[in-house]
Parts: structure tokens; sequence; C-alpha cells
């Protein structure tokens, strides 16, 4: 099955970020994928060169096709090590960074690599192949707890407890092996009143493990910061999400960062020094148009942030 994949707020992202590259003619691509989002905006930006990261090889295989350049290098690397690469390939500030989280729809439409529901697939979830932690190794072997802890925190699944007790349960007998076998544990552990209407009833439960196995929410907290801090002066920072979470990182990440003095509101002057290193350009997030969520219906759930780098350019 080829990478073909269709790049959510595509127009959106080229409108909001070709600023910054008049600037700065770096884009540096987080999660490049098949490469849709870079190649647009090479186009619209002629002169720019790009540095793409992602975890998976299937999808730098793609981008290379599509983003024949030499002025894009492509790494596969997790953009929590975005610092270590810039310093490795030379690249000291950036006019855009673009991070379009989550899982592709190449990845959930692959049975082999374990993202859906359905299919007589291996529990994988890996986006690195070589990660060392599967989905099956999670529900095998963590325990109860565990694995109730993390269903309810990355999964906001209010049935947390009821799925892991049945996942262990389950497991006694006969180790999970693939994707349509856990998903029937988890619909059938869900009550039938509540698994009758809406997604999937193991969307949930299917979005944390993801999310444990490729330690996501960990990866963009640490990386975020680092992509601002690699940002030039006028140079712009954008974050598509997919579900709250990855959206509250981004929110938190970019109001803290945009924060300026932090004295109290009696003193008659600053005292802290504190400046703002941001400001927050999509106060409220950049939703798919209705057009686009008709034709592509995964892109219904993005949101996107986007922020501003602050500061003079170096003379």
């Amino acid at each position: 099955m080829a990478f073909d994949h269709v790049p959510v707020l595509l127009r959106e992202v080229v409108d909001w970020l070709s600023p910054g590259l008049e600037k700065t003619p770096v884009l540096i691509d987080c999660t490049v994928g098949g490469g849709g989002h870079s190649a647009a905006l090479l186009e619209r930006n002629p002169g720019i060169s790009v540095l793409g990261l992602d975890r998976d090889p299937q999808a730098l295989a793609a981008a290379s096709a599509k983003l024949e350049s030499s002025r894009v290098r492509l790494v596969q690397k997790n953009f929590r090590q975005l610092s270590d690469v810039m310093e490795e390939y030379g690249y000291e500030e950036a006019g855009a960074v673009l991070y379009d989280l989550g899982v592709s729809s190449p990845q959930l439409d692959r049975a082999d690599r374990g993202f859906g529901y359905r299919g007589n697939a291996a529990l994988d979830m890996r986006m690195d192949p070589e990660a060392p932690t599967t989905a099956a190794i999670i529900v095998n072997t963590y325990s109860e707890q565990s694995i109730s802890s993390l269903i309810a925190r990355y999964g906001e699944e209010r049935f947390a407890r009821r799925i892991a007790r049945a996942i262990v349960r389950r497991r006694a007998k006969e180790p999970f092996a693939t994707a349509d076998d856990l998903a029937e544990v988890v619909r059938d552990a869900i009550p039938a009143a509540t698994r009758r209407t809406g997604p999937h009833p193991a969307r949930r439960t299917f979005q944390a493990l993801r999310i444990e196995v490729n330690d996501e929410l960990e990866a963009l907290t640490e990386s975020l910061p680092a992509a601002v801090e690699a940002t030039a002066p006028g140079g712009r920072v954008a974050v598509i999400s997919y579900h709250s979470l990855e959206d509250r990182i981004a929110k938190r990440t970019f109001a803290e960062l945009s924060r300026g003095c932090t004295c109290p509101s009696d003193f008659p002057i600053c005292v802290c020094g504190r400046e703002s290193d941001l400001r927050v350009l999509t106060k409220k997030p950049v939703r798919p148009t209705d057009e686009e969520s008709a034709s592509n219906p995964r892109s219904d759930s993005a949101k996107m942030r986007v922020a501003e780098k602050l500061g003079r350019p170096a003379a």
C-alpha cells in the first residue's frame, strides 16, 4: 500500500507559516509524513530549505519521492531530538516549525501496523518499527492498575477500570496477539447502551495504547520549547493536534512562553525582568472548513495553534 496521505489544513498551514519563511528561509517539518505540507510550503516559498523528521521509515520513503530537491534533508528521528538533529546537520535557526501530530491515514489503513481496530494484524502500534515497546507488550504484561491508569489518562475513557479488568482476565487464559482480538474484549467490557452510538467503542483504548507505545505526549512536551528556542525572531511555530491532550500541551506551552512580567500587580516597576518569547497568533485554534471535513472526515478533529517568536533578528 502506498503512503498516500492527504495533508490536513494545507492552505491554512501555508498561509500562517509563509511570513516567517520570508525572513528566515528554513522550514523544520517535525512530522514530515508523506511530505504534503512541506511540498506546499516549498511551492509557495521556492527559496527555502527543509529539514524533515519522522520516526516512520515508510513515511520518509514517501516524502523522499515527493520532495525531490537538493534543498530537502530527511532524517529518521523522533522530534524530541530536534536540537541534536539541528546541531548535527548545521541548522542554526528556522523561520517556521510545523508539528502535525497523531497517526496518519496510511498508518491507520495498513493492518500490519496494528493501529486500527479491525484485522488479524499483530498488536504493534509503533511509529518507529525499531522501538522496543509494542501494544501487545503493554496489554500482556502491564499490571491491571497500570493499564487502567493509562487508558483513563491517555484515552480519557470513563470505563478504564472495567476495560483493564477484562484485559487481565482474558490474558490469563490466552495472551493478546491481534488488534481485532483486543477490540472485541474492549467492546464487550463497555456497557451495551453506551456502545450503541458514537465511534468505535475501542477508539479511546487504542488511542491510549498508541500514545503509551510511542511516548507521544512526553515527546511533545520536551520538543515544543526546543522548537521555540530554535525559531528565529519573526518565525512561526504551528501545532496541529487531533485530541484534547495534545492540544492542551500546545496551548499551555504557548501561553507560558508568551507570558511577560510575573511581578505582583502592586509592584510599581518590574523587578523579575521576564520577557515574552512568543506572541500567540491564534486566540482560538484554526479548524478545518466544512468542505475539508466533508472531503476528508479524518480532518474533522484537527486543531491548529500558531505562535510567533519575538525578539530582534540578528544584525
